[in-house]
């Protein structure tokens, strides 16, 4: 009798706990570092509708890759994601002075797609771009949009500090790694270069797919897309497994593609 009883107590502060921990806004959580592709494109639209769904918190610090990373390493993050291969992430860290100690120790996977886009202030309206015009224009040797057929305007070109998956990305398929200009607009974050193209007659700067909407111009690139990927250092925590499953199923309804 004493040993029902001691069971059925049990189940009940388990109950009790589960309700007060509800009550309270206590859920279990998911914290992960991300660059503008994987914020812009996936964790943002998942966040609200994985929580709901599953209960699910998603903690989203979005710094740029290169800190994303960093985070991983000191365990302020349990996933990191950004929009370049794992090869070039790793180069990308390396360029940095950040040492990897062991690449060994880091799990990768693709967990979506994006395409770089050229983003123009309104008062430029532009066709498409070839790849000597779209070089001449971030190298500095461009510095009139009249001279590749747009308005007389001086080019503005806007960097984001917390973008450099999308910045290399363009800098390698587009530039043939020659440098960006010297006299950039700084920027911090893609959000933050889109306010200040916005804002900058004359604005050009580089963002995810998701970032294209009436507020600015867009002008066609030929590049390719680029992968959205995430690492873990050794395995996945169940907490990440069990966002990736709902990315994988239910979660494909909300990312934009």
């Amino acid at each position: 009798m004493k040993k029902k009883w001691g069971t059925a107590m049990s189940v009940s502060l388990t109950i009790c706990l589960a309700l007060a921990m509800h009550s309270l806004g206590w859920a279990e959580e998911v914290r992960i570092g991300a660059g503008a592709a994987a914020t812009e494109n996936i964790f943002n639209r998942i966040k609200e509708p994985m929580e709901k769904s599953i209960g699910l918190k998603l903690v989203l610090i979005s710094n740029g890759p290169v800190d994303a990373w960093k985070d991983l390493d000191k365990g302020v993050v349990d996933a990191a994601a950004g929009g370049l291969t794992f090869s070039d992430w790793t180069a990308l860290m390396e360029k940095g002075g950040y040492r990897i100690a062991n690449v060994a120790d880091y799990q990768s996977r693709e967990i979506g797609r994006d395409t770089v886009r050229l983003l123009v202030n309104k008062g430029v309206s532009i066709g498409k771009l070839g790849k000597e015009q779209l070089k001449g224009i971030f190298t500095g040797e461009i510095t009139n949009w009249k001279q590749v057929g747009g308005p007389d305007l001086p080019v503005v070109v806007i960097l984001g500090k917390q973008i450099p998956g999308t910045q290399k990305f363009f800098q390698d398929k587009i530039m043939d790694g020659a440098p960006y200009i010297q006299s950039a607009m700084e920027a911090t974050t893609a959000a933050d270069v889109k306010t200040k193209i916005v804002a900058t007659p004359g604005g050009a700067g580089l963002g995810p797919a998701s970032a294209v909407d009436i507020t600015v111009n867009e002008v066609d690139l030929p590049v390719a897309g680029r992968p959205i990927t995430m690492i873990t250092r050794g395995a996945p925590s169940p907490a990440i497994m069990k966002m990736l499953n709902f990315l994988n199923g239910e979660g494909r309804n909300y990312v934009f593609k």
